[in-house]
Formats: structure tokens, sequence, C-alpha cells
């Protein structure tokens, strides 16, 4: 089952248009996905753009999976044509999310194994490699230090990584951050939250030698994806990696030399934006971040000097380009350079994008001209939530739609309520007060016939009946009562499992939660039945 993302609320025009009507969106993209007929042009563009970069891409790839050992026929083949002219990347890329974050991060990564497989079938010419950039520069360590799972009572609860980290404290990338004897606590809540099944105790294990005391946040987000990944053949690719840098070298300095003219078209394409949708990201004077005393600071032009942000350090342009000589790993790409970044590295044909980097990507787009880069055609992410039958049974018994769940919990107890108050006790009784007066009125004027007293006896007879009546009344109602918190618990369950938050399923709640009641199979599960061409939310039923 699929639902069109225009009945789900709270998604972005400029998504909906490039999904469903791109001619209003053209002017922003380079490249309609849906038009298969022009792969053919682009592989061709994409595949023969001097890339220097491939022979160093390989060994620092090579290098990185070195701490791997038993990689799969797949993963080892498509490190070995790296270097290939035909090898064209098929990349997607997240925050470093503990436990791997959302569920739509795993969704991305599916997308873009079976997005490779796919275009292998099709295209002799080319072979098409899958790819994780994984965001371990990205200093948010708010948005990557906690998790969603559902406890036995079916209760949403959000389990952290030590305390959040105000605006103005120190942010260092988080991909450098090592777990300390902190971890254990998570352990310690999560297994006191996690319901007893038979793969809780192996999950917890496993989980924990991927995230212990001394590892580093991108270390064991790397470990926890080669493991459920590297059967498919999915490269897990590290951009804070020293080497990597210096290949970066001349698109950091270009950036420096000429920010006021990136920065110019940037904001006139945000404008333009802003007039019939909305700019995603807001235009900084620099896309660069420079990294000093463990932490993270943007870099900011001010008059003929550059300066970092909440710091005093600064530098002459000069003085900046010889940094970035001499200490290329100090700069990192902010949200908008990111992607020129990966394709300055990488012969990418795909990446495979989220709602927001979709809406993103219309302000990157103009800054390729300037790198001499081909774009790739952006993709669409596959976008599931999982439905347990039991649930199911629940939306089938009270005749609902699964997109009145992503209207919210009101409009659900309003629709199933409803229903229910079909049967109103209130009516009922009343009828039936008003049925036992008239028979008692008319036994009163038969029997006054016969003796006026026992006509008068009546009324003892009637009180007593209504008495017992609203006795009746008053169990039903209780009854009922006790059906709405039924009912009402129920909703709640629901909500907590399918919308959490007021949010899709897939942007709130981890794997482990599906794992801990399904097992390993659920990957494999979610691998056959996700699709990659529909570009609609889809429903898998468990």
């Amino acid at each position: 089952m699929n639902i069109n993302f225009a009945e789900i609320p709270n998604h972005q025009n400029l998504f909906l248009d490039y999904l469903y009507e791109f001619d209003n969106v053209k002017s922003f993209y380079y490249y309609d996905f849906r038009k298969r007929e022009d792969y053919p042009e682009i592989f061709n563009k994409v595949s023969n753009r001097y890339n220097p970069n491939k022979s160093q891409l390989e060994e620092i790839l090579k290098t990185q999976y070195s701490e791997f050992k038993n990689l799969s026929p797949k993963t080892a083949k498509n490190l070995e044509i790296i270097n290939d002219k035909k090898t064209l990347f098929v990349i997607t890329g997240q925050q470093l999310g503990i436990f791997g974050g959302p569920l739509y991060t795993f969704y991305k990564i599916i997308t873009a194994i079976k997005l490779s497989v796919h275009l292998n079938e099709r295209y002799d010419n080319y072979y098409f490699v899958p790819l994780f950039w994984m965001e371990s520069d990205d200093h948010d360590f708010n948005e990557v230090n906690s998790f969603n799972i559902l406890n036995d009572a079916n209760d949403l609860v959000t389990i952290s990584y030590k305390k959040n980290i105000e605006e103005d404290e120190l942010r260092e990338s988080v991909g450098s951050i090592l777990f300390d004897d902190s971890i254990n606590d998570v352990f310690t809540k999560l297994e006191a939250e996690l319901r007893n099944t038979e793969f809780k105790s192996s999950l917890l294990d496993k989980l924990k030698q991927f995230y212990a005391t001394g590892k580093t946040f991108k270390q064991s987000f790397r470990e926890l994806l080669f493991n459920i990944f590297d059967k498919y053949g999915l490269l897990i690719f590290d951009p804070q990696n020293g080497e990597v840098k210096k290949l970066l070298k001349p698109l950091f300095s270009e950036e420096i030399k000429n920010f006021r003219v990136h920065t110019e078209k940037l904001v006139s394409v945000s404008a333009v934006l802003e007039e019939s949708y909305h700019a995603q990201v807001k235009i900084k004077p620099v896309n660069l971040f420079y990294s000093l005393d463990n932490g993270r600071f943007l870099i900011e032009p001010d008059e003929n000097i550059f300066k970092l942000k909440r710091k005093r350090k600064q530098f002459s342009p000069d003085e900046l380009l010889q940094e970035i000589e001499i200490y290329p790993e100090k700069f990192s790409p902010n949200v908008l350079l990111r992607p020129i970044a990966q394709d300055y590295l990488f012969n990418t044909a795909f990446y495979i994008a989220g709602p927001s980097e979709i809406s993103y990507f219309a302000q990157v787009n103009p800054l390729y001209p300037f790198f001499n880069l081909e774009p790739p055609i952006i993709y669409p992410r596959a976008s599931a939530t999982l439905l347990e039958k039991h649930l199911l049974n629940f939306i089938e018994k009270y005749n609902l739609q699964i997109i009145d769940i992503f209207l919210g919990s009101d409009h659900l107890k309003e629709k199933i309520f409803s229903k229910i108050s079909e049967l109103n006790l209130n009516d009922i009784f009343n009828n039936s007060n008003n049925k036992i007066n008239l028979l008692f009125d008319e036994l009163k004027q038969e029997l006054f016939r016969i003796d006026k007293p026992l006509s008068e006896s009546v009324s003892k007879y009637r009180e007593r009946s209504l008495q017992l009546l609203n006795e009746l009344q008053s169990k039903a109602i209780k009854i009922q009562e006790g059906k709405f918190d039924t009912v009402i618990r129920q909703i709640n369950k629901l909500t907590n499992i399918l919308y959490p938050n007021q949010n899709l399923q897939e942007r709130e709640i981890n794997f482990i939660y599906f794992y801990n009641k399904f097992g390993a199979d659920i990957f494999d599960k979610i691998f056959e039945e996700l699709s990659i061409q529909q570009f609609e939310h889809q429903i898998i039923y468990l």
C-alpha cells in the first residue's frame, strides 16, 4: 500500500512539486529523476569528467577498510573498481546518529543499494557502486546523541547519551567524540525499557560490541553499518580523514578565493526560491568551517580579513590559503558545500536524498559550474511505515484508513468515538423511561376501575422500577466509559508506533525496537519489501 506524500501533513511544496509536478521546479534542478531516457547522456558526462582523485580514493578507502576482516565478495569487488573509468557512484549520507539514528537512515542506504543493483542490470557500460558518506565533521551533538524506542507499555521513550549541549557551548565534530563510561548508562536504560524477547540478549551484546567506552561516534556508527550492509556491497566513507582533506585542498581554496561570487549566486537563487517555496538553508558568506581547540567554527569575512565565529582568531586571505595548504584537515564544508565535496571526489551519478535534502539541493545546484563539476541526479529515498499485524487488526476493527493515523490522534479519537457512540445510552434509557411511565399510567387507569387504593399503589412500583432502570443505566455508562478508556489506550499505542510525536515513524523510531521483536530477519524483510520506484510513502506489513 502506498500513500501520496501530498496527503501526509508537513511536507513542503518544493518537495511535493519535485516528485509530482517537476515542471514547476525545473529551473532549480538540473535533471528530472523520472526521465530515464536522459540517464545515458548524464552517465557519459559524469564518467568523462577528469577526476584526479580516483587512485588516491581507492587507496584511502582500502585503508579505511583494513580494520574489517572477511569482507563480503560484493564489498571486495567494489573496492577494486573504484579507479575504473566505468565506475559511477550512487551516494547517500547522514549524520552519525547513535545506534544508526531514525529508521530513514537505513532506508536511504537501502535505496542506494537497490538502485545500484537496478542500474547494473540495465547499463552494461558502467559499474554502479553504493556509497555512504558519513557526516563525521558535523558538530551538532544534539541531533545524534539520542534515539527513540517503545517500551513494554508501548510508551515512546527517548534514551540519550549525555545531556544536550547549549548553543553557546564548544562543539567539536561529532565523529571525533569518544564515548566514555556514560555509554554504559545508555545500555542500562535500554535494557530496562526494552521488552523481553528471544532476541533482546543477543541484540544488546551485538550493540555493545559496536558502542563501547573509548570508541568514537564515527567508529561505532561505521561498525554498525558494516555489520548490516556489508553483504550488499555498501562502501562506507569517512571524509574526516586527513588524506581526504588533502584531496579537497583545491575546493577549499576556490571557496575562499571566490566566496563573494558564490554567495551572490546563492543569495540570488534563494531569493527566487522564496517567492514560490522556501529556502531550506540560510546562506552564509563562506561555506567552510575551521577546527580549533576541539571546536568547529564558521569562517566569516570581515572587510579584508577572515574571522572565526565566536573566536578571536583571524586570518588574512593569504594566511587562510596557506592554512589550507599546510593543514587541510582543519577545514570542513558546510551543508551547501558538502555535496560539492562529494562530487569533486567521486564520479557521482545519483545522490539519494530525503525531503529536506531535495529542498536544499535547489540552493546547492548553482555552485556546480564554479567548480567545473557535473551534478548528479537527485533521487528521492524510499519512505515507509512498518505496520505490525496486531495494529492492523485494530485499524480494520474500526474501519480506519492509514491516512487517518497521519492526521493525528485527535482525528482518530473523533472518528472512532463517533462509531462507538452510535449506541447512545442517554437516548436508549430516556426512551425506556418514557415507556415505563406510559406502561404504569395505563396500568393505573385499569386498576382504578377495580380498586382506587390499589391504583394509588402503582406510584410506589413505578418509582422502584425507575430506580432499577437508573441503576442499570449507571452500570451501562460505567462499562461504556471503560471501553472508551481501552480505546484511548489503543489509540495512544497506535500513534506512538505509527505516528510518534506527530511525525512519520521513520523519522522518530530506531531500528532496535523492531529488531528486538522480529530479530535480524527484519532487515531482509525491509530490504525485500521497500520499493525504490514508487515515490510515495509505503506501508510495509510485518
